[in-house]
């Protein structure tokens, strides 16, 4: 339906007059959500507003714009659309989500969904995005990179007050639970551990290499490896996380799909040998992905990497 108390520019278009097809209205459903928006050098931010818009209802689609729009708004485009749109689907009918700010030739490109009073508002993520990132390329910035991320959760790393420190580590801490939930965007999913090794006095070397500590620290306790399960482990910079880092981690999970079915993983007496005893099924695969510190991309990459620090790709 039209909304008669807009004006102007700003008013809903009646059925018929819409302008992009279908005309046809599509049932309401608040449990149905869309997200769109360029996803350009995909970031932890456009990740954080999508767990946003999950935990909004029960379907998420999320839209992502042409480069032929984005070219005429706001500039071109650093990834192609085919690779903008890996890992993410388009289409669908319901609640839309997004930042206020959002304006294209000086309008509000939510107006219309905002008349039918089906826009909700998503919370950017401080200190990350493209416009960001392109500046830490071109600048040759490394003010972002971490030296231990164990230092920063613990608010003793930063370049903040003590106590704005504290702060910062308790938000890294709860973002990185958030980001290590389930599809749901609600329930725990991931385990999240950190790995890290502290120089050993010269005199007592106990643990092995040249006398380094290794420490293993849980941070986010998560489902864990089930039992049948292959543990399976890969490991990379995953700096400016792509389409095609995207594309090698699904083909992990392919190959192992595919020796899943060699070992008869989905035969019904398996399957249902795994609901008896556990209440639910599972993958024949624990996938472990491993993301190396700021100091080893350094070491391999050049000191101008990584462009993302540790937290931001491990939260991609």
């Amino acid at each position: 339906m039209a909304d008669d108390s807009a004006t102007g520019s700003d008013k809903l278009p009646a059925p018929g007059e819409w302008p992009e097809d279908p005309q046809e209205a599509l049932p309401m459903s608040k449990d149905r959500i869309w997200i769109d928006g360029c996803f350009d050098f995909s970031h932890h931010g456009h990740a954080g507003a999508m767990l946003q818009a999950r935990r909004l209802g029960k379907e998420l689609i999320v839209g992502v714009h042409s480069d032929e729009d984005i070219t005429v708004n706001k500039g071109p485009t650093v990834m192609t659309l085919k690779e903008r749109c890996t890992g993410k689907t388009v289409g669908g009918d319901g609640v839309s989500v997004g930042n206020e700010d959002r304006a294209i030739s000086g309008q509000d490109c939510y107006r219309f969904v905002k008349a039918a009073g089906r826009f909700l508002v998503v919370h950017r993520t401080p200190g990350i995005s493209t416009t960001d990132i392109v500046g830490r390329m071109l600048l040759y910035s490394r003010d972002h990179n971490i030296s231990s991320l164990a230092r920063v959760l613990a608010g003793e790393e930063g370049p903040d007050p003590a106590e704005q420190r504290q702060e910062v580590a308790a938000q890294l801490k709860q973002r990185i639970e958030d980001f290590a939930s389930d599809e749901t965007g609600l329930l725990p999913h991931c385990d999240v551990w950190n790995w890290s090794q502290q120089p050993e006095p010269p005199e007592q070397p106990q643990h092995g290499g040249a006398g380094q500590k290794h420490q293993f620290t849980k941070i986010v306790a998560g489902q864990g490896p089930r039992e049948g399960q292959r543990v399976v482990y890969v490991d990379g910079g995953f700096d400016l996380f792509s389409s095609g880092q995207i594309r090698f981690l699904q083909m992990v999970h392919e190959a192992e799909e595919q020796a899943g079915r060699d070992c008869s993983w989905d035969d019904d007496s398996h399957r249902k040998a795994r609901l008896d005893r556990h209440g639910v099924d599972y993958r024949p695969a624990f996938v472990v992905a491993g993301v190396h510190d700021d100091e080893t991309v350094q070491k391999w990459k050049g000191a101008n990497y990584p462009i993302m620090n540790i937290i931001e790709r491990g939260l991609c």
